[in-house]
């Protein structure tokens, strides 16, 4: 394996350090038409992380996914510093290749303020635990356990999801907020496509990623499994929006997610 080859999420998000706001990242060999949208949210994250120097930890996360990326390729992620606060600091990266941007993102970063904690209902656990479910891995980054659908509604998608070959983080600040990211495109487009009336399988839809965006509550662990619990909401002109919340083990809220993606069946069936 090369050095250009990352092996584990250590490695993914190495990112190399070209000038002061500008960073080079590289993708697993998996033999994929694109780039998995969850690695360049994650990377982009860590190179706006690496221009922040202060005890602000992200918040909030905002990405539009622009065009698909070609994982033989470097990524570069263009920093740009936006406002640093004492409270809030803010970050925009556009991350490229050749041919122009793939990803776009803005991220939000806060001073610890400690106060009340309040959430809303606990999350329901009574479903299979991560050792019970089927095995859904396509990478060998993360783990992913979806819950049986068969127990679940049209519409309504479930899986624990797990950083496992996480390699030396020791140097990676805030690493659990970066492998929830990473995670949290694995699944919003099955409970998209689970909603769709015609039923049909993956293979019948062309599908893509649009806009993704993430609120973190808590600070997540790296190689702790997650419940990621999806809802479909919409589907108009062939884009679907799903919006959910992630748990850790114990039903501790750690994130609200959101996603839109594009869902166009083959024109084979149409």
């Amino acid at each position: 394996m090369s050095k250009n080859e990352p092996g584990d999420f250590a490695e993914v998000l190495a990112l190399e350090q070209l000038a002061a706001d500008l960073f080079v990242g590289h993708s697993p060999q998996a033999g994929r038409q694109r780039v998995y949208g969850g690695q360049v949210v994650a990377q982009a994250l860590r190179a706006a992380q690496l221009t922040n120097d202060s005890d602000h930890v992200v918040h909030s996360l905002h990405g539009y996914f622009i065009r698909a990326g070609d994982e033989t390729r470097p990524i570069v992620f263009d920093v740009d510093r936006i406002r640093d606060g004492r409270s809030f600091s803010t970050r925009r990266v556009v991350a490229r290749q050749t041919g122009g941007a793939i990803f776009n993102l803005s991220a939000s970063f806060h001073r610890s303020e400690p106060d009340v904690e309040i959430d809303g209902s606990p999350a329901n656990l009574d479903v299979p635990g991560p050792q019970e479910c089927e095995g859904d891995d396509w990478d060998e980054i993360s783990a992913v356990r979806l819950i049986p659908p068969q127990l679940l509604e049209p519409g309504h998608t479930m899986a624990w999801i797990k950083v496992t070959s996480s390699g030396d983080l020791s140097g990676v600040r805030d690493a659990g907020y970066l492998a929830l990211a990473y995670s949290s495109d694995h699944i919003p487009m099955g409970a998209i496509r689970s909603a769709h009336p015609s039923g049909r399988p993956w293979e019948d839809f062309m599908s893509a990623s649009l806009d993704h965006s993430i609120w973190f509550h808590r600070a997540p662990r790296v190689e702790e499994w997650l419940l990621h619990d999806l809802h479909f909401q919409s589907l108009r002109g062939s884009r679907g929006v799903a919006h959910g919340t992630i748990h850790n083990t114990d039903g501790v809220l750690v994130a609200t997610v959101a996603q839109e993606g594009l869902l166009r069946p083959r024109k084979d069936w149409v």
